[in-house]
């Protein structure tokens, strides 16, 4: 299949975009995961104290740890022993069985996949894809809009700009407190993302290790899930725990968390695309006209915003899988049922329909430019803003009801700078109040926003 016959964008039209992921989230990405749960299962369960399983020799230590960083060809020979098996995971066993015989390890076959149930696996290579691609993949890319979104803020500090509340001219803001703002709100969700703790289970075919006990009750089951759980994870940022109370799945509480958080994220850089579509619109940032680029098929003068377009529509469509899994996977009949297992094969589309949206806005954003002449000139042209300020200092004087006074004379009415200034002579204040609020007509009413900007 090419990228021209590829059933979803994700690996059709985007795929050079969405290549990282197919590491992590492709067919081939949860064999090797597999493969590399069952192998470091057997490497920390051979010599454990109280099962009486001898330690592995240099040349097993030495096949495991190719497993571990398993091969596309092992990965198509796994996919083979499948179609006889129909069964995945029982697919990866075998293939590990013939690995040891084939290398004189035989008495170690029957500890291959011992005691543990298909879950067991799963949930443990679903967390190491889920942190390694979040770890590897997402977080940079969230980590350059980021970076970009506090350049401009500190670029474009002192830039005034007319904020609008309910649509309508409210007060003066700059165009670097506005893009300061999103950076800190993807902050706070950043460091969610990356504190998270993803949870796996070792604990057989109901959470009980009853198997385990059965064969060997003397070996301490789970302090060898934490450790297993710690050995798995590290090396990463983002941890992965032994959950102590399980059915015969994880219960993806964690997983859950994963995707509420990302689909907070998106959320917020839907925010951001869509505010910075309206600036485009109303001519306040410009766009770089791309030489070749077509930006209509019929209207030949346009230049669209079509990278933030992009971006919001790929942000939605991994926020409708994110929201899926978070209010899906929680819930399982009774001790479990197989309805999560196909849904979690999805977990890499709602990871690339981030990505993508990612890779858009920083495309859109190197396009962009912010024209701070007619910034300044949307201010400029609504002086009613300064009624805010003027109305404030009137209470601070003791005016009777200067809301009022200030509502009378602005609201639902174009008025100019000179009506104002006439307003403030005709005020019954002190002539130090009538200086001091034509000084602060003088200027652009936007407050702290350039310090906010900067961060100070």
């Amino acid at each position: 299949m090419t990228e021209l016959q590829a059933v979803s964008p994700v690996d059709g039209r985007y795929a050079a975009v969405t290549r990282p992921l197919s590491r992590y989230f492709s067919e081939e990405a949860l064999i090797r995961h597999r493969l590399e749960v069952e192998a470091l299962y057997l490497e920390l369960l051979c010599g454990l104290p109280g099962t009486g399983i001898p330690r592995l020799p240099a040349k097993g230590k030495k096949l495991l740890a190719a497993l571990k960083n398993a091969s596309p060809a092992d990965a198509a020979r796994v996919k083979a022993i499948e179609r006889e098996t129909r069964h995945d995971v029982k697919a990866c066993e075998r293939f590990i069985r013939e690995r040891l015989e084939r290398a004189g390890l035989s008495k170690y076959r029957e500890y291959v996949h011992f005691a543990l149930t298909s879950e067991d696996v799963n949930s443990f290579a679903y967390a190491l894809m889920l942190a390694r691609g979040l770890e590897r993949v997402l977080l940079p890319a969230i980590d350059d809009i980021m970076a970009e979104l506090r350049r401009l803020a500190r670029r474009h500090a002192a830039d005034p700009l007319l904020a609008r509340t309910h649509g309508q001219p409210a007060v003066g803001t700059t165009f670097g407190k506005e893009f300061a703002v999103f950076a800190s709100r993807l902050e706070r969700q950043r460091a969610q993302l990356a504190g998270l703790r993803l949870q796996a289970k070792l604990s057989g075919a109901v959470g009980n290790y009853n198997a385990h006990l059965a064969a060997f009750p003397r070996a301490g089951w789970p302090a060898f899930a934490r450790r297993f759980a710690a050995a798995a994870s590290r090396g990463m940022k983002i941890r992965i725990e032994a959950a102590p109370l399980t059915t015969q799945i994880e219960p993806h509480d964690a997983v859950a968390e994963l995707f509420d958080a990302l689909r907070r994220t998106n959320t917020i850089l839907i925010g951001l695309a869509q505010d910075i579509w309206r600036y485009i619109s109303d001519g306040l940032i410009v766009q770089r006209a791309v030489a070749g680029e077509v930006g209509s098929s019929t209207m030949p003068q346009k230049v669209n915003p079509i990278h933030f377009e992009n971006a919001e529509g790929n942000l939605g469509a991994a926020n409708a899988l994110c929201g899926f899994f978070s209010a899906k996977l929680p819930v399982s009949r009774l001790q479990r049922d197989l309805s999560d297992s196909t849904v979690e094969r999805n977990y890499g589309a709602a990871f690339a329909h981030s990505l993508i949206a990612y890779k858009s806005m920083m495309e859109g954003f190197s396009r962009i430019a912010a024209d701070r002449a007619a910034a300044a000139r949307s201010l400029a042209e609504h002086p009613e803003v300064y009624a805010e300020a003027v109305q404030t200092v009137l209470r601070r004087e003791g005016v009777k009801d200067p809301y009022s006074l200030l509502k009378e004379l602005t609201r639902g009415r174009a008025i100019t700078l000179t009506d104002l200034r006439s307003f403030v002579d005709g005020l019954p204040v002190r002539p130090a109040v009538k200086a001091e609020l034509r000084a602060l007509l003088s200027k652009p009413y936007t407050g702290l926003a350039a310090r906010l900007a900067r961060g100070k």
